[in-house]
């Protein structure tokens, strides 16, 4: 997962020097879907040191705590290590297979009645621990036995459809007429300005994308502007 890449196609200002939109398909669309699955807690182990704000202290504080502060049917890792509830093999994550692979999940051994991610918690119907580990079956999982149609296509949104990201990160269908329409909403005077360039999107991308929609409103312009090369003035 961690080779895959993708293609973003960005109409770029050049005067303005900004991102008007973005052209995707459905697996980065899928991708900033995903991103709202994300717990607090992981969103700050993902950005270490670079989160704006008290976050990143928070986290290291608590990463800091001893155990003994802890209550008996807690344990650190559950905040540290929080698990996201949405997996996809067909999305560039930001999460490895290892950390979807390795999730557990606990019943009850004795009512059968309770769920838990965490073998330490008793169970409030028996006051039995729950600690019988049952497999973790997630939207994208494909069991045997499930039509294509039932499982559908994985990842969140709808394929065969081109995605327009604004921004500032607003996600819509694409259409001739939203083009045209936002073209005159940004008062672009002159086409001769615009410039499509094509990108590549993979998992370094998506966290800088992460790091910054947390930071500011102009998100693909932070993110890929300075990357791409000034357009040569004609002599």
């Amino acid at each position: 997962m961690a080779d895959t890449k993708f293609q973003l196609k960005l109409l770029v200002d050049n005067e303005a020097k900004k991102v008007l939109f973005a052209e995707a398909g459905k697996e980065i669309a899928d991708f900033l879907c995903y991103l709202l699955s994300l717990p607090v807690g992981t969103i700050a182990r993902l950005l270490e040191k670079n989160m704006v704000g008290c976050l990143g202290n928070l986290y290291e504080s608590i990463k800091g705590l001893s155990e003994t502060y802890m209550q008996p049917n807690q344990n650190k890792n559950s905040l540290l290590n929080p698990k996201s509830p949405i997996s996809s093999t067909e999305i560039p994550l930001l999460l490895s297979d290892h950390e979807f692979e390795s999730r557990k999940v606990y019943l009850c051994d004795y009512c059968n009645s309770n769920v838990a991610d965490n073998p330490k918690i008793v169970c409030p119907s028996c006051n039995r621990k729950m600690t019988r580990e049952v497999p973790y079956i997630t939207a994208s999982s494909k069991s045997v036995g499930t039509s294509t149609a039932a499982v559908g296509e994985g990842g969140f949104v709808r394929g065969v459809v081109t995605y327009m990201i604004m921004d500032n990160l607003v996600l819509k269908p694409m259409s001739t007429i939203s083009s045209i329409t936002l073209l005159n909403k940004f008062n672009v005077k002159d086409v001769r300005t615009l410039e499509e360039k094509v990108v590549d999107f993979g998992i370094e991308e998506g966290v800088k994308l992460l790091k910054a929609s947390l930071e500011c409103k102009n998100v693909l312009t932070s993110v890929f502007l300075s990357s791409i090369e000034p357009q040569k003035s004609s002599s």
